[in-house]
């Protein structure tokens, strides 16, 4: 950024990282997976990123990130396992990668709105 630039708001750096994380192609993630997440406007607020073919979201930009949104993992026979880390609870297994989602947009934390940027201690 140089010195003419205004600083990225909170929403302009989640909205990049979805620009990218829609982008990816078969070898990082199912690209159903995040087109999934991100048809919810909740989900879409938040900051997305991918590891080992998962959609991981947090509430921050930054790392160490919020752990209190569900994740879909793939099951080996189909469906998914939806589970929220931060409390090791499973909210649930269903067969769509919409279901998925759905059940992930309807079990956010209290309180859970747009990701800001910063680390959990900015929330």
């Amino acid at each position: 950024m140089t010195s003419d630039e205004a600083p990225r708001t909170d929403a302009e750096i989640v909205a990049a990282e979805w620009s990218v994380v829609l982008s990816y192609g078969t070898d990082r993630v199912d690209p159903a997976v995040p087109r999934a997440a991100y048809g919810h406007p909740s989900l879409r607020v938040l900051f997305p990123m991918i590891s080992h073919g998962v959609l991981y979201l947090s509430r921050c930009t930054k790392w160490p990130w919020t752990f209190d949104v569900g994740t879909a993992y793939p099951l080996v026979e189909g469906g998914y396992r939806v589970r929220r880390e931060s409390d090791k609870t499973l909210l649930g297994e269903v067969e769509t990668v919409e279901d998925a989602y759905e059940l992930i947009a309807s079990n956010l934390p209290d309180g859970c709105g747009p990701a800001v940027d910063g680390t959990p201690d900015d929330l």
